[in-house]
């Protein structure tokens, strides 16, 4: 298997490089060539593993700056409108219980109002040219405009910035039209937004700042100035609200962001030499075993059927009944020992062996789960293709033959395309997927948010289901980020009609935070490891039972709730 993973390291080497080696092998022999190329990726992992590490490093470090910068953004923008929203409704509040004078009974009112929310320093009612009528606390009118002058198309609500100013931040006035030429106006603390979020090593380096509508300032903090850096060594990040013309910049220099890896690069600077030394041993040894060999010894496992069907259950995670499996490959070497996908998929979708892999894989899940998915209707089969599929019509035939004599409908069938591999034909894709659609076989996309589709994929293809990655899942429960992208995600389904299953649930915290953001459908360890075929037929036998025993308990939960509250009717009738 390490000869295999040398393979598929090998088909990373530049363009020339294989040029190079395809001219050297009219002259060399078979061996000779296997040993040139094996040496080269040797040498090639020899001397590159530092600069990789410190290119990965670096990538690294900078997508967390920007995560982090963008959640001081998403953290300025909450708390400007969580100000704006309240004290907007405090406005509509006060119009519509008639408190809109400048009255001893209203300015009570206004005074009430100023001591419940701490963030509004001022109440007060403004004239048409935007001068002060009154204001509580009192305060030296003088002809004071705190507002700009009405306008028959003026906006209901109005928001503006003072001239006071507290750690960076302005006073707001935000201003509710009375439609009788006056104004009710509040004035906002600067405190309210006068925050610094974020890590330590960014703080001391970045600048923040949040605007209002035709970039009208409210609130900075930082003294970096970008103005004379390099654009291309600066990290920037806008986070604009929905609800009100607000956008926060959050800029920094790149070479911030490097602070928090440095330890990390002097531990792989020491750790380099050794590993080099590690990786040309490695390839020197298997330089001696003919390339060739590794194919025969490849083909030969697929003609002897080593590659066998593992099926991880979907479940219903409101109910607990099973909704169906995902076929999962397995490498079951002649010794017993089973391999995992990560070591083979990448060399046999490189070398053009996963198309028999597959097919071999739909005929032995036919054969396997057969009976189990023609007594059960409902269950879902889901297959996994790789873009390969997608260049010719070859899957369709594939599945027809295969599916349409089985006990398996088209119907139970769920094909996955992934988003982490680009579809090098998006037309010709979306039009097999259209005939597999005809055909009543569902499409769903795997891996969404972290490959190159995105939300072409979803627009272009006409999938219909979606999957969650496990990389959201994972923190779900303990990431905003990652809960807003999953509730996103639950909210586009719903409004395109797809399904949406997650992956990688391993804990209950994530079911019942899933259930929160209507997500049903689910798969991971958390109900089962990917399983061979009797595991899963049993499974599938119990978590029927269960469901069935928790239905049955249901009801007789119900029948003795409601006899008991019939037999209290009836004493409350005798009494």
């Amino acid at each position: 298997m390490k000869l295999l993973n040398l393979q598929s390291l090998f088909t990373q080497i530049s363009h020339g490089q294989k040029e190079f080696i395809h001219e050297q092998a009219r002259d060399l022999s078979f061996r000779y060539v296997g040993f040139v190329k094996t040496v080269l990726i040797a040498l090639a992992l020899a001397t590159a593993p530092l600069f990789a590490i410190n290119v990965i490093l670096n990538q690294y470090a900078e997508r967390r700056a920007v995560v982090e910068m963008e959640a001081m953004g998403n953290v300025a923008i909450h708390r400007a409108e969580e100000a704006i929203s309240t004290t907007v409704s405090l406005l509509q509040r006060l119009d519509r219980d008639d408190v809109q004078t400048c009255s001893a009974e209203d300015r009570g009112i206004y005074e009430k109002q100023i001591v419940e929310h701490g963030m509004i320093d001022a109440i007060g009612l403004a004239d048409a040219a935007g001068q002060r009528m009154c204001i509580i606390p009192d305060r030296d009118l003088a002809g004071k405009v705190v507002l700009p002058p009405m306008r028959e198309d003026g906006p209901l609500v109005g928001i503006g910035m003072l001239d006071r100013n507290y750690l960076g931040a302005r006073a707001a006035v935000i201003s509710w039209d009375l439609k009788d030429q006056t104004r009710l106006f509040a004035e906002v603390t600067p405190a309210v937004i006068a925050i610094d979020p974020g890590p330590e090593y960014l703080r001391s380096y970045r600048r923040a700042e949040l605007r209002l509508g035709n970039n009208l300032l409210w609130y900075s903090i930082g003294g970096y100035n970008s103005e004379a850096t390099d654009p291309s060594q600066i990290l920037s990040v806008e986070v604009s609200s929905q609800l009100y013309p607000l956008v926060a910049t959050i800029t920094a220099p790149i070479s911030a962001a490097g602070n928090v890896v440095q330890d990390l690069k002097v531990v792989a600077a020491a750790a380099c030499a050794g590993i080099a030394l590690l990786f040309v041993a490695i390839g020197v040894w298997l330089s001696w075993r003919p390339e060739r060999e590794a194919d025969d010894e490849f083909i030969a496992a697929i003609r002897n059927g080593e590659f066998i069907p593992y099926y991880q259950p979907v479940m219903d995670i409101e109910s607990g009944r099973l909704r169906g499996c995902e076929i999962l490959m397995r490498w079951r070497r002649p010794n017993g020992m089973i391999v995992s996908p990560g070591q083979f998929m990448a060399y046999a979708e490189n070398n053009g062996h996963i198309f028999d892999m597959t097919r071999h894989m739909m005929r032995v899940s036919s054969e396997e789960i057969g009976d189990l998915y023609g007594d059960n209707p409902d269950l879902k089969l889901s297959i996994n293709l790789f873009a390969g599929h997608f260049l010719d019509r070859e899957i369709i035939s594939d599945i027809r033959s295969i599916f349409e004599k089985s006990r398996i409908s088209f119907q139970q069938i769920v094909v996955e395309v992934t988003e982490r591999h680009p579809l090098e034909d998006m037309e010709l894709a979306r039009k097999i997927i259209a005939e597999l659609q005809a055909l009543g076989v569902r499409v769903a996309l795997d891996d969404v948010g972290t490959g190159h589709g995105g939300m072409a994929y979803l627009q272009k293809l006409g999938v219909d289901i979606i999957k969650i990655d496990k990389m959201f899942i994972d923190t779900i429960g303990s990431d905003d980020n990652s809960t807003t992208i999953v509730d996103s995600m639950v909210e586009l389904a719903d409004n395109l009609g797809m399904g949406i299953i997650a992956e990688g649930v391993e804990m209950e915290e994530q079911i019942d935070r899933l259930l929160e953001l209507g997500v049903t459908a689910a798969q991971g360890y958390f109900f089962a490891a990917p399983m061979p075929a009797e595991g899963f037929i049993g499974l599938a036998e119990r978590a029927d039972d269960e469901a069935n025993e928790r239905t049955r308990l249901a009801a007789e939960a119900a029948a003795a709730e409601q006899a008991a509250n019939e037999a209290a009717m009836r004493k409350n009738a005798a009494a």
